[in-house]
């Protein structure tokens, strides 16, 4: 009977895995802890699923179609790498500031506080360098079994607050919110630093659990945070290509190769979105703000003191990560010399040891 069962088993899963391949009609579940009022996470529900379902109807005999999860509503914003690992979603859109102990390398631009604050030149600077440092792709199939599918930038990073200030001494003692290694910009700085996730943040802020947040304009235009938060200052942090766009892979293997065609397609033009969405929200977004509190311009110098204040940090941070086996100093080299070569000029030129 044995002899008889399994070879009868096999036929049948065959079977199955051969109608899975010619099925036409692919649902995918598809999630963020970031609400869509965050710029990635609304670009993945408007144009990443939009312009995939509508390319693969007009170009192959499949259809796509979503089950959304945005919000947290499926995994919250430190879940979705495992998330993504073991199915519960198929594509998911992450913050690496989430995933310190598992990408501690791939915040490397926030390592590099104060560059750019022009998301399509910060977004061209990680193509570069993922581009020469292969494991910064690899990884994610290597280690957790998905594809990273897009990169995402982020709006350029300013900071908001429920006060006024002008001078990195008047920050001394209030708490300011961040997540991630950017906290470090805070703690180098001499300010209180508090881990935070926008999905909690407009509450928080409302009940003083912090007084700030280094944030985007479009998060504290979207999200409401300029009614708890009155004041945004324009010190330009930089914009950080430090989110990603990824997909189990089994699944990515499972799909129809003109589907998968498709959706390479599809992700590197959202890529590419994230940039040219994030560079023209900006300045409308500020517009916006400036109509509803008090915006203001950092003088360059202070900008330029609180930048000196962080200079030791990128060369303690490759000096770790390199003695994790990481290359953490080939990687911060590497961005420093792209940012520049992209037509960026560094106001602190940090130098890091290899």
């Amino acid at each position: 009977m044995k002899r008889i069962i399994k070879p009868a088993g096999l036929f049948l899963a065959m079977a199955l895995t051969a109608g899975a391949a010619a099925a036409k009609d692919i649902t995918l579940r598809i999630g963020s802890g970031h609400p869509p009022g965050v710029v990635y996470a609304g670009l993945m529900q408007s144009y990443f699923q939009t312009e995939l379902s509508k390319r693969v109807a007009e170009r192959t005999d499949h259809t796509i179609s979503f089950v959304e999860g945005y919000s947290g509503t499926i995994v919250k914003v430190t879940e979705v790498l495992e998330g993504v690992q073991d199915g519960i979603i198929d594509i998911g859109g992450m913050c690496f500031c989430f995933e310190a102990s598992n990408l501690p390398l791939h915040a490397f631009q926030v390592m590099l506080p104060f560059g750019t604050m022009d998301p399509e030149q910060s977004l061209k600077t990680a193509q570069d360098v993922y581009k020469q440092v292969p494991y910064l792709t690899s990884v994610f199939e290597d280690k957790f079994n998905q594809v990273l599918l897009s990169r995402i930038a982020d709006g350029g990073y300013n900071l908001g607050t429920s006060f006024p200030w002008e001078n990195l001494s008047d920050l001394k003692g209030q708490k300011i919110a961040g997540a991630g290694l950017n906290l470090n910009w805070l703690e180098y700085g001499g300010v209180t630093p508090v881990q935070s996730s926008l999905a909690t943040a407009y509450t928080e802020m409302k009940t003083n659990v912090y007084e700030g947040w280094i944030m985007f304009p479009s998060a504290w235009v979207n999200l409401k945070l300029h009614e708890p938060g009155p004041y945004y200052t324009l010190i330009g942090f930089g914009s950080m290509t430090w989110h990603g766009l990824t997909m189990n892979k089994d699944t990515f293997n499972e799909l129809p190769e003109d589907v998968r065609e498709i959706l390479l397609e599809v992700a590197a033009d959202f890529e590419q979105q994230t940039g040219s969405v994030n560079k023209e929200r900006y300045a409308k977004d500020v517009a916006t703000l400036q109509d509803l509190i008090t915006v203001t311009e950092i003088d360059p110098a202070v900008r330029s003191d609180w930048g000196k204040s962080l200079a030791d940090w990128p060369q303690k941070m490759a000096k770790e990560l390199d003695a994790k086996g990481l290359p953490a100093s080939e990687v911060l080299n590497l961005t420093l010399d792209a940012a520049e070569q992209n037509g960026y000029t560094w106001p602190v030129r940090y130098e890091i040891a290899q």
